[in-house]
């Protein structure tokens, strides 16, 4: 503890007497200074004990010393000492009562006691209390460095960090999750911080911040060494922290960034391994890749996985106005923290403008790509503008069904068909079994392909717009009927001689015979295409 008044007053060789300000002896000195101006408040920082001999002071004067008084606690002096025997042999009344009046503690110095004796006094304690901090911090720099490098790793740490600071501690991945927290209880508490976390992340680490009040002070501490921080640490205390505890607080940062932050050579030689398994897995080499994979991504490769291709979408034309998010990092980071937290693995390959992920299918990094790609949805609003120009930060998804490793090239060539019709619909994500299970209508959803319709059914139309006929109309309820006249002209309520008479004048028109099943099927796409849904 540093030194406060009381303590001074409780050392024997100064002989110290209260004559104000009992009741604010535990406040604590940052120093003792010796000042005889009638205004040392410029040159005052706040927690000094002043001491006087009231040379150049009207002590006499109760006006005068209210105001001085009033001066030296807004400046926040936390007590005046005063020297009996030089210019007055006891403290003028005028001072006692003024310090009274503001509650200043007042302390007594008797002449036998030298001003260098207290202001000594004082530095001993706080050089003694810095000690004692420097001392407890680097214990607990050990303490933590053991607890990071036991089994429980982080949770560990954490729960001895919270005990050092008296409070609580959390850890945040890349994404704002809360991977772990001490106490148990903290968890809630740090799941309501996953905002500030958020914004603590856009800015370049190391960064910190401070939230909450009085009764529930949270500093958070990103972690990383590169621009992007690579998690956070929360500590909640009641209080600002001390010495001690910011040394304990540092280490854990430190100790935590060793822990998250992997280095450029390892992530460079992870993502090569990776891209040399995809590439085996597509050329058909399971069993080399399998071989190569080893404990990092064999797990990966021994159960169904699903691939994922991702891109960033066209952003709408002009520039942006500040540069724009990186979205496949965005979800890479999102992927590879649910991976983590499920004790998944994942394999991440960067392939040009695109990203390849190969994860266990039904597995949290899964489950993450669809939530991520809610998230963008929702952030741009599908279901009022789907058709309209892609944000800066929005992306495509294709996902393969459920494959093993002998059919990865299958399951690459299912993603990238999903991905196709992930783009052609304006959607973020589009899973092949729901293309495969689908209709081929949406497909038409194209302007080149409703161009082409309209093209081709154009003379009939304009036959149709003399009333002469309803060409279009029984040509579609033929069709329909895969060519059944009696059926198709009951459909329409006419004779099916009327009918055949109509479906020749449509092969005059379009110069096409009805007999080839290639003209029917385009006939029958394009009336597709040109209906309203």
């Amino acid at each position: 503890m540093p030194p406060t008044l009381a303590s001074l007053v409780h050392h024997s060789a100064l002989k110290l007497t209260v004559r104000a300000g009992g009741d604010r002896l535990e406040t604590p000195v940052r120093w003792a200074h010796v000042s005889e101006l009638a205004d040392p408040v410029p040159y005052m920082e706040g927690g000094e004990l002043l001491l006087i001999t009231a040379m150049k002071l009207d002590a006499e004067d109760a006006e005068a010393m209210r105001r001085y008084v009033r001066r030296l606690v807004g400046a926040g002096v936390v007590g005046l000492g005063f020297a009996v025997g030089v210019y007055y042999e006891d403290i003028p009344q005028p001072l006692v009562d003024a310090a009274k009046e503001a509650d200043l503690p007042l302390l007594e110095v008797p002449q036998r006691t030298p001003f260098l004796a207290i202001s000594k006094a004082v530095s001993a304690a706080n050089a003694a209390d810095q000690y004692r901090a420097v001392t407890a911090g680097f214990e607990a720099q050990r303490e933590l460095t053991r607890a990071a490098l036991s089994a429980d790793g982080p949770a560990e740490l954490l729960a001895r960090l919270a005990a050092h600071v008296h409070g609580w501690a959390a850890l945040y991945d890349t994404s704002g999750a809360v991977v772990a927290a001490a106490p148990d209880w903290a968890a809630r508490r740090a799941a309501r911080l996953t905002g500030d976390v958020e914004r603590l992340r856009e800015r370049p680490a190391p960064a910190s911040a401070v939230v909450g009040g009085s009764e529930d002070r949270v500093e958070l501490q990103s972690l990383g060494t590169g621009r992007r921080a690579r998690g956070a640490l929360a500590v909640g205390t009641g209080a600002p922290l001390g010495t001690a505890e910011r040394y304990a607080v540092h280490s854990a940062v430190a100790l935590l960034t060793l822990g998250t932050e992997r280095s450029r050579s390892l992530q460079e030689a992870e993502t090569r391994l990776g891209a040399a398994i995809l590439k085996m897995l597509l050329a058909g080499e399971p069993d080399h890749a399998r071989a190569v994979a080893g404990d990092l991504y064999g797990a990966l490769l021994d159960a169904p996985f699903r691939l994922v291709i991702a891109e960033a979408a066209a952003a709408g034309e002009g520039p942006p106005a500040e540069p724009a998010p990186d979205p496949l990092a965005a979800l890479a980071d999102a992927l590879e923290s649910a991976a983590a937290r499920a004790g998944e693995s994942l394999l991440l390959v960067p392939e040009g403008e695109r990203l390849v992920v190969l994860a266990t299918d039904g597995g949290a990094a899964v489950t993450a790509c669809a939530e991520y790609a809610d998230a963008v949805e929702a952030r741009r609003g599908a279901a009022s503008r789907p058709h309209e120009p892609a944000e800066p930060d929005e992306i495509v998804v294709g996902l393969s069904a459920p494959a093993g490793p002998i059919a990865a090239a299958a399951a690459y060539k299912q993603a990238d068909q999903a991905l196709a019709v992930a783009r052609r619909r304006g959607r973020t994500l589009v899973e092949h079994e729901e293309v495969a299970a689908g209709s081929v209508l949406p497909l038409l959803a194209d302007d080149a392909v409703r161009a082409f319709a309209d093209g081709m059914l154009r003379a009939l139309h304009e036959h149709d717009a003399t009333g002469r006929g309803d060409l279009v109309a029984s040509l579609r309820a033929w069709l329909s009927r895969h060519g059944q006249w009696d059926a198709a002209a009951a459909d329409l309520g006419v004779h099916r001689h009327t009918l055949r008479y109509r479906m020749r004048r449509v092969e005059e028109i379009l110069g096409r015979s009805l007999d080839d099943p290639d003209v029917r099927m385009e006939l029958w796409l394009a009336l597709k295409a040109t209906t309203p849904a």
